[in-house]
């Protein structure tokens, strides 16, 4: 009832539901549609589902541009996921231009806040270039 009210949280809680098949039958069309709801309004969390589900073209048409979009919103808010999701982006070149000097700058964002992946991708890369 609460996602169906337009509470942005509840929104993202329901996608996450239907995303994983959480009480629910799974469906990624399901979970798209909560998520872009709850992702409009803000929510940077949902912002980053909706950009992944875009690049991968799970449950909505793919569309790596408008997925970088949205991440892109979300890393800004300064959501450590979303900035490691952005640097994994930038490091891969899905979705956009691969450049190392990006997906350093992102995962440092995202490793200042504790993000432990991103640490590990610092790592990662540091000793590739040693």
């Amino acid at each position: 009832k609460a996602a169906e009210q337009g509470q942005f949280r509840a929104q993202y809680n329901l996608g996450r539901l239907y995303l994983y098949g959480i009480g629910v039958e799974q469906s990624f069309e399901e979970g798209a549609k909560w998520m872009r709801l709850s992702a409009e309004q803000g929510y940077a969390q949902a912002q980053c589902s909706i950009g992944i589900l875009l690049i991968r073209g799970q449950g909505v048409p793919q569309n790596q541009e408008e997925g970088i979009k949205w991440i892109v919103l979300a890393a800004e808010q300064e959501d450590a996921l979303s900035q490691y999701n952005l640097g994994y982006c930038y490091e891969t070149g899905e979705g956009l231009q691969q450049s190392k000097e990006e997906a350093i700058k992102w995962y440092r964002k995202s490793a200042a806040q504790g993000q432990k992946e991103a640490v590990q991708k610092l790592n990662e890369l540091s000793q590739a270039t040693e």
